[in-house]
């Protein structure tokens, strides 16, 4: 990307965070080197801005679903937190806002790909909500995390989410992995009977049966949330 169509782009991405002038856009760029290419380059990373910006998206999030959903506990927060925060959503957020052009890789990285992976983009959303605090202030930061990715979400306030897609967002966002399923069939045909093991690392978390395996699963990942809230790591992970 030539100089002055990056500038241009950084220029607009910043505007959706309300700042119109900016007279040094090197402090927010560093929110798009990527380790690969502060290897290659020899110069600073993202990585620092990326762990700012984790805590200052953790906080507005939490602030946010504490005043959108007053009545819910503290459980179904922190699972709806897992969700908004995850590298999915993040990632399909920065692709959005045209990160995928403005992310900087070294060669290797960026030759397999790498301006696409969820985990790259997921982190520069980060480092980029980082930069925004240290340059211009939480309000600034808050304004950007609301605007561009909190409020275009879809949140159901009547219904939670349903139990695999949560079990999942926690296990990805606390747990480093994704929940794996057994399934067996028990029934005939005239009388379908499923069970279902769920594991997350190995771990059986939960059990389910149902007259169909999605049923069944769904009742396994019920389990193993219980299972959780029961143990505390649903709490102690917020």
């Amino acid at each position: 990307m030539a100089a002055d169509q990056r500038s241009k782009q950084l220029r607009a991405l910043i505007a959706t965070a309300g700042v119109r002038l900016v007279p040094d856009l090197a402090a927010i760029d560093r929110a798009f080197v990527h380790e690969s290419y502060a290897r290659e380059f020899k110069q600073p990373s993202n990585e620092r801005l990326e762990f700012l910006g984790d805590s200052v998206l953790g906080a507005v999030t939490a602030a946010w679903l504490y005043e959108r959903f007053p009545d819910e506990p503290e459980g179904e927060l922190t699972l709806r937190k897992a969700w908004i925060v995850n590298d999915a959503q993040l990632a399909r957020t920065a692709r959005r806002l045209g990160f995928s052009q403005l992310v900087l890789l070294g060669a290797g990285m960026r030759n397999a790909g790498g301006a696409e992976n969820a985990s790259i983009l997921a982190d520069a959303f980060e480092a980029f909500v980082g930069a925004i605090y240290v340059r211009y202030g939480i309000e600034r930061a808050r304004r950007f995390v609301l605007r561009e990715h909190i409020e275009r979400l879809e949140h159901d306030a009547g219904a939670p989410l349903d139990a695999k897609t949560r079990l999942q967002h926690h296990a990805q966002a606390h747990l480093g992995a994704t929940p794996s399923y057994v399934d067996e069939d028990h029934g005939t045909p005239q009388q379908p009977a499923f069970v279902s093991r769920v594991e997350v690392n190995g771990r059986l978390l939960g059990t389910g049966h149902g007259s169909s395996k999605k049923l069944a699963q769904q009742a396994a990942a019920r389990d193993a949330l219980r299972a959780l809230e029961l143990n505390g790591s649903v709490r102690d992970e917020a």
